[in-house]
């Protein structure tokens, strides 16, 4: 097995990340840095902070030449951190030491890093903003056509009372709203800058140096912080929080599927399956799968990501390294699970007559709470619960359905609504309508 499944030629159809893959290789990485040190430059020379002709020399070869990330190797294992070897690589490949100099002038490695970083993170949002439209628009489609599609709710996994499965649709939907609602205040909030210096005081630019991080914010169209922010790693912090947030809404779903799919209950039809090495007759709820075990494994690198934003001091080595090693997975991880959830939702059908039957159980049990707050007419709410409660147990031990036990006990009662499934589903229709007028309106 590979070191990591997205890395996998193997299993790149069982984890599947897109574009979002691109974005954490090593090539993706370098550019984004020298992004970065280009633009340091060319702010540096519209301020005066370096020669101009130099801030251009500099900003042009950044743009043009190419560095090898395995170059960068030796260094990187030696110094901890990429950016010195590929200053220096880069140094080199100008070949034009009088501009070289000026190169990462009164930077850090930190904030070449943490800059490219929010950098391709706002790249991966914007995916990640077009994943979510593409989950929730097969949703929308289901919840119009189902909404007043009866289907058995369950609560520890028993039959409860009825919803519809239009308003089941829109349980899973809401949550990937909300993310989607949240975005603008998280951008805003995190894709931020960092221009400080090695310890955090930029003390090579001066008086200038906040001048500096706002023109840098504005020319890589980041936000500007206003402060030093190496050793608070809140953004990216707030970041991998809302993606893992994305792998629990969509691990819901997919808790939810293999369930309905189970052999026995069947109340939907999953668009094909796996297939068994030596069983016919399996369709294994693959999709589905998949999204509750990403959610699991965000789980746990969220607690690494967690632990290495406790940092000592100005910048933190061992701290920071870890944060390397979880956040790459966390952003892949969210990335496949939407890429996931998308294709399963274009597929996912209703079993609409075997949630039927489910509904028309025999002994009409699933009823008994719209049978008790019936009965609240004639008597008090605890005594109409213990009349309803009553009447189930006789119906299990008797096999008589519930209705008929009613009309013996209660023949005032309007029985026909109590025992319609059509009209026992609150206010079922109406949210699965609501949430594809949410859908619609994004």
């Amino acid at each position: 097995m590979a070191g990591s499944v997205f890395d996998s030629a193997l299993f790149a159809r069982l984890f599947p990340t897109g574009e979002a893959g691109r974005l954490f290789s090593d090539a993706a990485e370098v550019r984004a840095m020298m992004l970065v040190e280009g633009t340091l430059a060319k702010v540096q020379g519209e301020m005066g902070i370096i020669p101009e002709d130099s801030a251009f020399f500099i900003h042009r070869a950044a743009m043009e030449i190419p560095l090898d990330p395995a170059g960068l190797a030796e260094a990187t294992g030696q110094n901890g951190v990429n950016v010195p070897g590929l200053v220096a690589a880069f140094r080199k490949a100008m070949e034009a030491p009088e501009h070289a100099q000026f190169v990462h002038w009164g930077a850090t490695s930190q904030d070449i890093i943490d800059s490219a970083l929010m950098l391709r993170l706002r790249q991966l949002l914007g995916q990640a903003e077009a994943g979510l439209k593409a989950v929730l628009t097969p949703m929308r489609t289901l919840a119009e056509a189902h909404a007043e599609t009866p289907m058995v709710a369950r609560t520890f996994g028993q039959h409860a009372s009825l919803t519809s499965f239009g308003a089941q649709v829109a349980e899973w939907g809401n949550p990937l709203i909300s993310l989607l609602e949240d975005l603008p205040d998280l951008r805003a909030k995190t894709l931020i800058v960092s221009v400080s210096g090695a310890a955090g005081t930029a003390a090579a630019y001066g008086p200038r140096a906040a001048e500096l991080r706002g023109r840098m914010a504005a020319a890589l169209n980041l936000g500007d912080p206003g402060r030093d922010w190496h050793g608070d790693r809140t953004p990216v912090l707030r970041i991998a929080d809302w993606l893992g947030r994305v792998n629990l809404a969509l691990a819901k779903i997919g808790e939810d599927l293999i369930a309905m799919a189970m052999s026995g209950i069947g109340e939907v039809d999953l668009g094909g399956g796996g297939g068994s090495s030596t069983l016919p007759q399996k369709q294994n709820p693959v999709m589905a799968s998949a999204l509750v075990a990403l959610a699991h494994q965000a789980r746990g690198l969220q607690a690494t990501l967690q632990a290495g934003a406790v940092q000592k001091h100005q910048r933190d080595g061992a701290a920071w390294f870890a944060e390397w090693l979880a956040l790459p997975q966390i952003c892949l991880g969210a990335a496949s699970a939407l890429q996931l959830a998308a294709r399963q939702m274009a597929v996912l059908a209703p079993r609409a007559d075997v949630m039927a039957r489910a509904a028309a159980e025999p002994l009409q049990l699933i009823h008994a709470e719209a049978l008790s707050y019936a009965l609240c007419a004639a008597m008090r709410r605890p005594e109409a619960q213990d009349a309803s409660k009553a009447l189930c147990r006789e119906a299990q031990a008797s096999g008589v359905p519930l209705q008929a036990l009613a009309a013996r006990d209660h023949p005032d009662l309007d029985l026909a609504a109590i025992f319609d499934p059509g009209r026992q589903m609150g206010h079922a229709p109406e949210a699965a309508r609501r949430f594809a007028e949410r859908v619609a309106a994004i």
